[in-house]
């Protein structure tokens, strides 16, 4: 839009100037645009205002409004002057105050200086006195030893001077020698530093003197001297001062990382790098350093050193013994066991009044149940319910290793069984007093003495039998001599005066321990000395962790367990193994480093097992598998003491020819990782009381894995079995079925030689094998080629018939040799 339009440009109120500006564009594009320049408004006064100040009617309102700005009353400017003025006086005390403050703060900083100038000039003076008085004694000291010096070599009597008379020969060569002392002694103040401001004036230090050292060793520079003025400035102005070194005494083990290093000498790692590299060692701080050279490192940086092996870390474990004031009594802890259905659960659950037994496969107990049980005299019994299966040998092991008292259920109807002794010999070995319990006597066939008389022969003598072991007639079926057994009990632990410390660190041993889907690792705990509490840190074998969690038998939460106490306990890192003791521990760092220790060890361990065999042992090892058939499996339970079991019984199914591999074993859900290891090996994967989950089933399916289920472990075994006797190879038998003896030799055309023989036993077949028997000696064994009667072809010969044979690839016949004829059977075999 220009002017030739008769219209105003852009603009407001038409207050400003037009204009044009060119703008750029890409690629070579331009455009005007018109533009507008607005100008500074002024204001200025009206016209009578004007006169009436020429007029003489000047007044400051009169001024004021003259200054006055269009539109602004007497009160908005009377009101903006009185804003105005206040503004300018607050400016005007603020400025005065600041100026108030760094006159304050010169003043300040004046008289620190003013002190610290004080306190260094009072300390030169007292170096210029103890050097002043230094330099005198050391100046009477020499006089004294040149007083004696020439007193020594002072010469006869006969050339002395006379008395009164000075020697004025010598007298010149004693000053001599005194000047000269005295300017070397002051050469020698200067050069170790004494006179402050000497040093200064003594130049720069030179190579030469660095290297050579000098009398005193290497001296101090003028920026070593300036820092240490500097430092006394500041500590006498308040400000920063270095603190002093703290040493310490660092725990070396026989290797560590350089930043751990740092951290136990609480210094910068990269402080400690620079130091190994001064010492020729290239590190960085995530590598690992020898004992050596880390306690070099340490005593550079002033700190003690003390050494420690890696099995130390274990020492954090309290192992004190209790003081029997602190000794408390404790429940006992009773283990259920014996043979396999003689009615171990039954009876516990009469003693309980709980139904356990409905509630396991195939009516045996496959775990260990801990349960506590309150008499009806008030008394607390721990109950440990062990499996009876010959599998479980291993698991009641464990169960008498935590007990106090041992209740051996044998049945009044079945006496003492395998298992049954297997149970006595754990008991004995573990020191524990046993309580025979027969069960089963309401049956009709129960002989309680029978069982009695069984049991002298492995040295259980019972009170009945004028022995010191308690027995005790029950029937777990109609609650018949429950109490007396529960009096027994209580008898036997009122001998024992079993007692434990309830107030220190909880120690505890692992009767089970499972990975659950929705909880994670779960350990059934024993608590044997002390008080497991929730967030109490521990340590488990080689797994640690914090208590999250804790349940009883009843699967209550609670907050605390003690002495002789079953829990479950959760917050695991992963799955211990049945049998481990938990001990608890201050700080989660020494519950990790124990854990990572105990797994390294137990690394180590397994693979010094695989490398303590030799090359020739391994080869024979490689030549006797290649005979051996191995039926390769897979194994995963709900629980490790199952699995362990499991593993055991897999152990012992085999013979030379063949036997069973355990691939892998683990607690939990059977997984798509386990899968691919069946796979790749080509074994079943066997749940005992697991299932798998989703896509393991999938991957399953797609690779064709077979996984099989169970739920009692004699069906498993069963099968196992059955499917590593398909490996054995099958049983050749021979049946003999007919002698025939050679009577004549005959040479056929197209045929060779060809033998006329009598049937003189059984039958002769064309099928079967034959031997050739020279006196009675096996000369040939091969199969007939031809066998005729008269001329023709026959496919066998009764006994007494004559007939001709010839044989396969053989002629060397003679007359009177004997052929014994038999058949081959193939006989399946199976492993017993």
């Amino acid at each position: 839009m220009s002017d030739t339009d008769g219209k105003k440009p852009l603009g407001l109120r038409g207050s400003g100037r037009p204009g044009q500006v060119k703008q750029s564009f890409s690629h070579g594009r331009t455009k005007n645009v018109v533009v507008e320049t607005k100008r500074k408004r002024v204001v200025v006064p009206k016209p009578g205002a004007a006169k009436a100040g020429g007029a003489g009617a000047a007044s400051p309102q009169a001024g004021d409004q003259s200054k006055r700005p269009a539109g602004i009353s007497d009160a908005e400017l009377e009101r903006r002057m009185k804003a105005l003025a206040a503004a300018k006086a607050r400016e005007t005390e603020e400025q005065e105050a600041r100026e108030a403050e760094e006159r304050a703060r010169a003043e300040e900083r004046e008289r620190r200086r003013a002190e610290a100038e004080a306190k260094e000039q009072e300390e030169r003076e007292r170096e210029e006195k103890a050097r002043a008085k230094a330099e005198e004694d050391e100046r009477r000291q020499r006089e004294a030893e040149e007083a004696k010096a020439r007193a020594a070599t002072a010469p006869a009597p006969e050339e002395a001077p006379e008395a009164g008379k000075p020697n004025t020969k010598a007298a010149p060569k004693a000053r001599e020698r005194d000047d000269r002392d005295r300017r070397g002694q002051e050469r020698e103040t200067r050069g170790r530093g004494g006179d402050r401001d000497g040093g200064r004036r003594a130049g720069k230090l030179t190579l030469n003197q660095a290297l050579s050292g000098g009398e005193g060793g290497r001296q101090k520079s003028l920026a070593a001297m300036k820092r240490k003025q500097e430092r006394a400035r500041q500590k006498a102005m308040g400000g920063p001062v270095e603190r002093e070194k703290v040493v310490r005494t660092v725990q070396l083990p026989e290797a560590i990382v350089v930043s751990e290093l740092a951290n136990r000498m609480t210094e910068r790692v990269a402080d400690v790098v620079k130091a190994l590299m001064q010492n020729g060692i290239m590190a960085t701080q995530n590598q690992t350093i020898d004992q050596d050279t880390a306690e070099l490192i340490i005593e550079e940086f002033g700190h003690r050193v003390q050494r420690v092996s890696d099995s130390d870390v274990e020492d954090v474990i309290d192992t004190v013994e209790d003081a029997e004031a602190d000794l408390k009594p404790r429940p006992p802890v009773i283990t259920v066991m014996g043979h396999v259905d003689h009615g171990k659960t039954s009876l516990l659950d009469a003693i309980r009044n709980a139904k356990v037994v409905s509630g396991e496969a195939g009516g045996i107990t496959q775990h260990i149940g801990a349960y506590q049980v309150k008499t009806d005299g008030g008394q607390l019994l721990t109950f440990l319910d062990t499996p009876g299966h010959a599998a479980f040998t291993s698991m009641r092991a464990r169960g008498a290793q935590v007990t106090d008292i041992v209740v051996l259920v044998v049945a009044a109807d079945d006496a003492v069984m395998p298992q049954t002794v297997e149970a006595i010999n754990h008991a004995k070995a573990a020191k524990v007093p046993m309580i025979v319990a027969i069960n089963k006597i309401d049956k009709p066939d129960a002989t309680p003495d029978k069982v009695r008389t069984d049991l002298l022969q492995h040295e259980v003598i019972v009170e009945k039998m004028s022995g010191d072991v308690q027995d005790v007639e029950v029937s777990a079926i109609k609650g018949q001599g429950l109490d007396d057994l529960l009096e027994a009990i209580a008898l036997q632990a009122e001998l024992l005066e079993l007692k434990a410390n309830p107030d220190r660190a909880a120690q505890g041993a692992v009767i089970e321990a499972q990975l659950d889907v929705g909880r994670g690792p779960v350990a059934t705990v024993l608590v044997q000395h002390g008080t497991l509490r929730q967030g109490d840190i521990f340590v488990v074998g080689e797994q640690w962790g914090k208590v999250r969690a804790m349940e009883n038998d009843k699967g209550e939460r609670v907050k605390e367990a003690g002495p002789s106490v079953p829990v479950e306990v959760l917050g695991l890192n992963g799955t211990p193994e049945a049998g481990d003791v938990l001990n608890v521990v201050e700080t989660e760092a020494q519950a990790r480093e124990i854990a990572e220790y105990r797994e390294k060890a137990a690394k180590e361990k397994r693979a010094a097992a695989g490398a303590a065999t030799t090359l020739e042992q391994l080869m024979a090892k490689a030549k006797e598998d290649e005979n051996v058939a191995e039926l390769p499996i897979l194994v995963k339970a709900d629980v490790q003491g199952s699995a362990e079991a499991i593993v055991q019984a897999m152990e012992k199914i085999g013979n030379e020819e063949v036997r069973v591999r355990v691939l892998h074993s683990g607690v939990g859900a059977i997984t798509e990782s386990d899968i691919g290891l069946a796979e790749a090996s080509g074994a079943p994967v066997i749940g005992f009381n697991v299932r798998a989950n989703a896509p393991a089933r999938n991957a399953a399916n797609q690779k064709g894995v077979e996984i099989r289920y169970y739920s009692v472990i004699y069906d498993l075994v069963d099968d196992v079995k059955a499917a590593a006797s398909g490996l054995l190879s099958a049983e050749v038998r021979e049946n003999f079925i007919g002698y025939a003896e050679i009577r004549e030799v005959f040479k056929v055309s197209n045929v060779g030689r060809v033998a006329g023989c009598l049937v003189t036993e059984g039958v002769a077949r064309r099928s079967a094998g034959v031997r050739l028997l020279r006196d009675d000696v096996v000369i040939h064994e091969g199969t007939l080629k031809t066998l005729k009667r008269f001329k023709d072809e026959v496919a066998e010969v009764q006994s007494g018939q004559e007939c001709g044979m010839a044989f396969e690839n053989y002629e060397d016949i003679r007359p009177g040799d004997v052929i014994e004829i038999f058949e081959r059977e193939e006989v399946e075999r199976s492993l017993s």
